[in-house]
């Protein structure tokens, strides 16, 4: 079976400690992670393990496959102020 993380563009965001009420960061959004022996199998499995996603306004979706080891290779940043 092959991971896969999916995303939308759709959507924008606040930064931290914002006061505006207008977005003021577009922005990508994980929408989840599932597995299959192919992208709409996974797809089809996130649809069917997260049946709230069908009631959201999001509406295209982007898959990536994730590598066999993408969980152990991951590496946190910050950003310098």
């Amino acid at each position: 079976m092959k991971r896969y993380i999916f995303i939308t563009i759709e959507g924008t965001t606040f930064q931290p400690h914002s006061d505006s009420v207008i977005p003021d960061v577009e922005n990508s959004q994980v929408i989840g992670f599932a597995e299959g022996i192919d992208a709409d199998e996974a797809f089809s499995t996130l649809l069917n393990d997260n049946s709230y996603l069908q009631k959201s306004s999001f509406n295209e979706v982007i898959a990536y496959q994730l590598s066999d080891d993408s969980h152990q290779d991951k590496k946190k940043f910050y950003i310098p102020k």
